[in-house]
């Protein structure tokens, strides 16, 4: 049995939800697979799979032996771009994943930037608000917005984004400007569920920090969405500042409430910190850090205290 086959088709398998799936997906007959995910099996002398007339899932032992297989697998492609010169010029494809709004504000024209400079290296952009795991997604960095729990991955921070309450004009020249954290008791909130709660917002840190309960007059799961009712005047929104970073700039919205922020949130390049690092990874770290850096401290200056 050639093993490694044999792990890249159970991986094909589970990849793709079944074994015919992953027959069709390798162009390699259905008996094939299923024969070869067998003799593994049996190799083993464990169940790997979970296998019914509907549905594949993995056995706890074939979760973890999974996991083992793409990292075995992955040294070994690692290995291949190195003996192939991938470590002697910056070539292949780059997975990199981010939230959506900021993915789309700032990373696009730093990986625009990055493709011209790099003809031989392709991108695959991944923009979701869930947290990917690098390994699962096969992604080779992401973009974190928020404390980093303990792990690990490498990260290189580029800079911080601050937590900020915005109004409309009209809004505010009708209901008043807010003075202090209790005054929003008097106020309408739109909630960003995916933010914060939608009964209370914090404010300061540590000894300091404070939790004051809102009116949720509208909640809401996007940025998008709070940030075109807060125009619209229906309340205050509290969200990222480069969320809102457009309009302030167009004097859509303005900030309130600025001395009682909470403590902003760091911005990092996350990784796995494989070695060797793989040449395309290296360049897109030194290229994107710097860039990121410059943009995120450009947009706290345009959305900053005045």
């Amino acid at each position: 049995m050639n093993r490694l086959e044999a792990m890249s088709i159970l991986i094909a398998v589970v990849d793709a939800g079944s074994l015919s799936a992953a027959a069709r997906h390798l162009d390699m007959p259905l008996p094939t697979v299923s024969r070869k995910v067998g003799e593994l099996e049996s190799h083993l002398k464990t169940r790997l799979l979970h296998r019914t007339t509907r549905t594949l899932s993995l056995t706890e032992a074939g979760a973890a032996y999974v996991a083992a297989c793409r990292r075995i697998l992955e040294e070994i492609g690692e290995a291949e771009r190195a003996a192939t010169g991938e470590y002697a010029t910056p070539k292949g494809e780059l997975a990199v994943t981010a939230s959506v709004a900021f993915g789309r504000l700032h990373v696009v024209p730093v990986i625009a930037d990055f493709l011209a400079q790099y003809p031989e290296i392709d991108v695959n952009l991944m923009l979701t608000d869930r947290v990917v795991h690098l390994m699962d997604e096969h992604a080779d960095v992401a973009i974190r917005i928020g404390e980093l729990p303990d792990s690990t991955l490498v990260a290189r921070k580029v800079g911080a984004v601050r937590r900020v309450i915005c109004a409309s004009p009209a809004y505010l020249d009708a209901q008043g400007v807010p003075a202090k954290p209790t005054d929003l008791g008097a106020h309408r909130c739109v909630s960003f569920e995916a933010l914060e709660s939608m009964r209370a917002w914090t404010f300061g840190s540590g000894k300091s920090e404070q939790s004051v309960p809102v009116r949720a007059r509208l909640a809401v799961n996007t940025a998008d969405a709070a940030i075109a009712a807060a125009i619209r005047g229906v309340g205050l929104i509290r969200v990222l500042s480069y969320q809102v970073a457009d309009a302030i700039r167009a004097q859509q919205l303005r900030i309130v409430l600025e001395a009682f922020e909470a403590a902003p949130l760091p911005v990092h390049l996350v990784h796995a910190g494989q070695l060797p690092l793989p040449l395309k990874l290296r360049a897109f770290l030194d290229f994107a850090t710097p860039r990121l850096a410059e943009r995120i401290a450009g947009e706290s200056g345009t959305a900053g205290r005045r």
